[in-house]
């Protein structure tokens, strides 16, 4: 099983969501250490600003394409055949300002391509093309917002992975990071609970099968 990683926060080593992706990562090497683990950091390593330069040179005709427009395209091309290749994809997404990071936004546009991870039928509803895929998105936030009006970042993602095909989505979130020692010890301590119950329901799950 295939396994890909994107870690969006900008704090490294410090991350709390990158904290919760490693204990993912390491629970799942442990039921299988055959499994293939591939990581991109995009918060050390940011994707570009998609402008619109990047949107021309999505649309623009492969023989018809500057060599930074080829440039551009390649890059969501590795983006997407990631995405593709992947059986398991953990979106590791701290919370700024109530909301996404903007590189791990940008990602999400580079990612987005009519024809390519959606389309749409001839009735003109939308369909996702990224599909068959078992979707952790681990989050952190300095306060406490799951499952209230001011975590505004779950909605939009759920929309934003369903609109793409992935529709298999599980959110564990860290919360309280900001609210002192104890408070963000016991956050990254449930969270990782329930990243261990959740694999252990994939294992037994499998085992079923």
């Amino acid at each position: 099983m295939k396994t890909l990683v994107i870690l969006s926060s900008i704090l490294g080593d410090r991350s709390n969501s990158k904290q919760l992706a490693n204990h993912l990562i390491a629970g799942v090497k442990e039921a299988n250490p055959a499994t293939t683990v591939k990581v991109r950091d995009i918060g050390a390593q940011p994707i570009p600003y998609f402008d619109g330069n990047t949107a021309g040179a999505l649309f623009t005709p492969a023989d018809a394409r500057s060599v930074e427009q080829q440039r551009i395209v390649e890059l969501s091309d590795t983006l997407v055949a990631e995405l593709m290749e992947a059986d398991r994809i953990v979106f590791a997404v701290p919370v700024y300002n109530f909301n996404l990071p903007a590189q791990f936004k940008s990602y999400l546009d580079y990612l987005a391509r009519a024809g390519v991870t959606f389309r749409y039928t001839p009735e003109g509803v939308p369909e996702g093309l990224v599909k068959g895929k078992q979707v952790f998105v681990l989050t952190a936030r300095g306060g406490k917002a799951e499952g209230t009006p001011s975590d505004t970042m779950t909605p939009y993602l759920r929309q934003m992975l369903g609109f793409l095909g992935m529709n298999d989505v599980t959110f564990i979130a860290a919360e309280g990071m900001a609210m002192g020692e104890v408070a963000a010890l016991e956050g990254v301590t449930l969270a990782k609970q329930r990243i261990d119950a959740l694999l252990r329901q994939t294992a037994q799950a499998n085992l079923a099968a």
